[in-house]
C-alpha cells in the first residue's frame, strides 16, 4: 500500500485534536456502532482536564488505497522537545491556524523547525464559522511568517484550504461547499505530498517516541527509514555518536491503524511502527541490521530554560497522605520519566538527596509534578529558577522569551506598566479586531515567573499570553519580587474558625478551620512587606459568666485558593511547595523560627 507520513502543527486551542477526530471518522476507522470519546487522541487523564495535548501520538487512515500515517503534536512551547524529534517522522505538515487569531507564537516555533528540515507545508484555516473570523488577513500573515522564517520559494508556494474541524468540513474557499466533509484535506495531501523517501541499505529506524506498556515492556515508536524488519529478527541499538547501546532480538512490531495498534508481520521502508523487545533502546537512538556502522542523523533538541529543585517532602505531616516517600523512588520515578521525555534533564545534587530538574517551562514541570502526586508521591518542591549561561567573555546569560499578549484596549496600558517593571522591552502594538489590542514584548523568563495570575487579575480574566523561548542574551539585573510578607503559623494542630476570624485584619488567609497546621507552615498573606509568625489554634475562651451581648457570629472571607502552578509561582527563594495525593501546602524551608533568622544573618554577611 502507498503511504504518506503527515504532522498536524498548531498553537494551543486551534482545532488539532478535533481535526484528527473528523479525519478518523470520516475514513472509516471507526465502526458505526462504535462508541467514540471526543478528543479521542487526547488519551491522559490531564490531557483530558485541560483540553490540551501534552503527548504527542501516531494515528493512520486510509483514503483512496493510500496510508496516511497522521502524528497529532503538542501545541505548547513547554512540551516542543516532542515537536522537535516527530518532524524526522514525516515528510510534510499540515499548519492549523485560527481564522481570527491567526499564526500565534507557538504556531511560529514548530512551523520553524519544519520549515528548517525541508518539510512542504500545507496551510489549513480553521474555524472560519466563527463571527469575528478575518481569513484574508490571517492568510497574509501566514505568508508573512513564512517568509520571516526564511522558507524557500517552494516551501512559500503553499496550498490552502479552509474549514470549520467542529462541524466536519474542509473546502477549496471559506464558503464551502461544506456536504464535502474531509475529501479535500485528504485529496490535498495526496496530491501535495511526496512519498516517504527510501533510503538504500540495511534495516534502520530512528526512535522518536518512548512508552512502557505494562504487558509488552519498553516500546519505542520511530519511522522505517531504509529496509524491512519481522518480529523475532536480530537487531542491535546504535547511539548518537555510533556507539553500540544493546543487542537483542524484536518481540513484537505494532502498526498504527485508526486508534488501535496491531501486530504486523514486516515492517516496511517509510512506514511508522513501534517496536517492543529492547531494553535500553532511547530516543534519537537508531535500530539497525547487525551490518549497519552509521547511525541515523536525530534532530538536536533546544536546551531546558527553567530548573526546580525536587526534594524529599520533610514535614511534619510526612507520609500522612502518600505511599512514595523516599528518595530512592523520587530518584528511580524522575530518572525514568528523563529517559522518554527529551526536553526534561534530571541531576543528583550534591549532597544526594535533592534532585535538579530542568525543563521548558512551568507548565512543563507542573504537569511532572502532578502526575507524580496522582501516583501516590509527597515531595518538597523549590522556586523555579531560570538556567544561566556563560558567554566565553564571562558575562552572564539569561534566557529571554517572546511574549505576545491579547488584550482589550482598556486594560493595555497596566500591562504595559508591569511589563517595564519586569524588564521587558515593547515590540509592537497592534490592534487585533474587536477593540483588542496584541502586544509582542521581549522579556526575561525570570520576570515572567508568577506573572500569569496576576495578568489575568489586572485585566478582569480577559487578557491571553503566549510565551515563547526567544534567545540567550545579557542579564538584565534585579527584578522585584513579591511585595508582600507571609503569615506564619507557630504552632501544631487544627485551625479554629475564632483564631482565625481574629487574625483578618493581618491578610487574607490560605487555610479553612479544621486544616492541619505545622510549625513554619505558611498560612495566609501579610498585608505588609515583612513575615509575621501568628497562632491559628488559639480557641474562645468559654466561661460561665453571662454577658448582655449575643456571641459574635465567626463569618470567615473565603480563603486564597492555591492551585500547584499558582503555588510555584507565588513562593519566593526561601519557601517550598509541599505536594500529597491531596493536599498543596506552602512552607518556610526552615520551619524553626531560629534556623530562618540565622539562615538571614549568613545570607546578610555573605551580601
Amino acid at each position: 500500500m502507498k503511504l504518506r507520513n503527515i504532522a498536524i502543527i498548531a498553537h494551543v486551542d486551534h482545532g488539532k485534536t478535533t481535526l484528527v477526530d473528523k479525519l478518523l471518522q470520516q475514513s472509516g476507522a471507526f465502526r458505526d456502532n462504535q462508541r467514540v470519546a471526543e478528543r479521542v487522541m487526547d488519551s491522559n487523564d490531564l490531557e483530558k482536564e485541560r483540553g490540551i495535548t501534552i503527548l504527542a501520538k501516531a494515528t493512520s487512515v486510509v483514503w483512496k488505497d493510500v496510508r496516511i500515517n497522521i502524528v497529532d503534536t503538542p501545541g505548547h512551547a513547554d512540551f516542543g522537545g516532542e515537536v522537535e524529534r516527530i518532524l524526522s517522522m514525516v515528510d510534510s505538515a499540515i499548519v492549523l491556524v485560527d481564522a481570527a487569531e491567526g499564526p500565534m507564537p507557538q504556531t511560529k516555533f514548530v512551523v520553524g523547525k519544519a520549515l528548517k528540515i525541508g518539510l512542504k507545508p500545507i496551510v489549513c484555516i480553521n474555524k472560519v464559522d466563527r463571527p469575528d473570523a478575518r481569513v484574508t488577513e490571517v492568510v497574509n500573515e501566514v505568508f508573512d511568517l513564512f517568509a520571516a522564517l526564511d522558507a524557500t520559494d517552494e516551501q512559500l508556494d503553499f496550498p490552502i484550504i479552509y474549514g470549520s474541524a467542529k462541524q466536519g468540513w474542509v473546502a477549496d474557499s471559506p464558503d464551502g461547499p461544506q456536504d464535502q466533509g474531509m475529501a479535500a484535506l485528504f485529496d490535498i495531501v495526496l496530491k501535495h505530498v511526496a512519498e516517504p523517501k527510501i533510503e538504500e541499505g540495511s534495516f534502520r529506524l530512528l526512535g522518536t517516541l518512548l512508552e512502557a506498556n505494562p504487558y509488552l515492556g519498553r516500546m519505542v515508536t520511530g519511522r522505517v527509514f531504509a529496509g524491512s524488519v519481522k518480529p523475532n529478527q536480530q537487531v542491535k541499538v546504535l547511539d548518537r555518536e555510533g556507539k553500540i547501546v544493546e543487542q537483542g532480538r524484536i518481540s513484537k512490531i505494532l502498526a498504527f491503524r485508526g486508534i488501535e495498534r496491531q501486530p504486523i508481520d514486516e515492517a516496511e521502508a517509510g512506514d511508522i511502527v513501534a517496536i517492543a523487545g529492547l531494553e535500553k533502546f532511547n530516543v534519537a537512538d537508531t535500530l539497525c541490521a547487525m551490518d549497519v556502522t552509521v547511525p541515523l542523523q536525530a534532530q538536536p533538541i533546544d536546551p531546558p530554560t527553567l530548573s526546580m529543585t525536587f526534594m524529599v517532602n520533610d514535614s511534619p505531616l510526612a507520609g500522612t497522605e502518600g505511599d512514595k516517600v523516599t528518595s530512592r523512588m523520587i530518584r528511580a520515578r524522575l530518572y525514568k520519566e528523563a529517559e522518554g521525555n527529551v526536553a526534561l534533564r534530571v541531576e543528583d545534587s550534591p549532597t544526594g538527596d535533592n534532585f535538579i530538574v530542568s525543563g521548558r517551562g512551568e507548565l512543563q514541570l507542573g504537569i511532572l509534578i502532578e502526575t507524580m502526586r496522582r501516583e501516590g508521591f509527597e515531595l518538597s518542591i523549590s522556586r523555579p529558577r531560570v538556567v544561566f549561561q556563560r558567554a566565553e567573555d564571562g558575562t552572564v546569560l539569561e534566557p529571554i522569551e517572546e511574549v505576545v499578549i491579547d488584550v482589550d484596549e482598556e486594560h493595555s496600558g497596566v500591562v504595559v506598566q508591569k511589563m517595564a517593571e519586569r524588564k521587558a522591552d515593547l515590540l509592537e502594538m497592534r490592534p487585533s479586531g474587536g477593540n483588542r489590542l496584541r502586544l509582542v514584548f521581549h522579556a526575561p523568563t525570570r520576570g515572567l515567573i508568577g506573572y500569569q495570575g496576576e495578568l489575568l487579575t489586572d485585566t478582569k480574566g480577559t487578557a491571553i499570553m503566549n510565551r515563547l523561548f526567544h534567545e540567550y542574551a545579557p542579564h538584565k539585573g534585579d527584578i522585584q519580587g513579591r511585595r508582600n510578607g507571609v503569615l506564619i503559623s507557630n504552632e501544631q494542630g487544627e485551625a479554629v474558625a475564632y483564631a482565625m476570624w481574629k487574625l483578618e485584619d493581618r491578610g487574607p488567609m490560605m487555610i479553612e478551620p479544621g486544616w492541619k497546621v505545622y510549625r513554619g507552615m505558611i498560612v495566609g498573606e501579610h498585608t505588609r512587606e515583612n513575615d509575621l509568625e501568628i497562632n491559628v489554634l488559639k480557641g474562645k475562651q468559654l466561661t460561665n459568666i453571662r454577658t448582655q451581648s449575643k456571641d459574635e457570629a465567626v463569618r470567615l472571607t473565603p480563603p486564597i485558593r492555591m492551585t500547584l502552578e499558582k503555588a510555584l509561582a507565588y513562593i519566593e527563594d526561601d519557601e517550598r511547595v509541599e505536594v500529597t495525593p491531596k493536599s498543596i501546602r506552602l512552607r518556610k524551608g526552615f520551619l524553626d523560627p531560629n534556623d530562618r533568622k540565622r539562615a538571614e544573618r549568613s545570607k546578610d554577611g555573605a551580601v
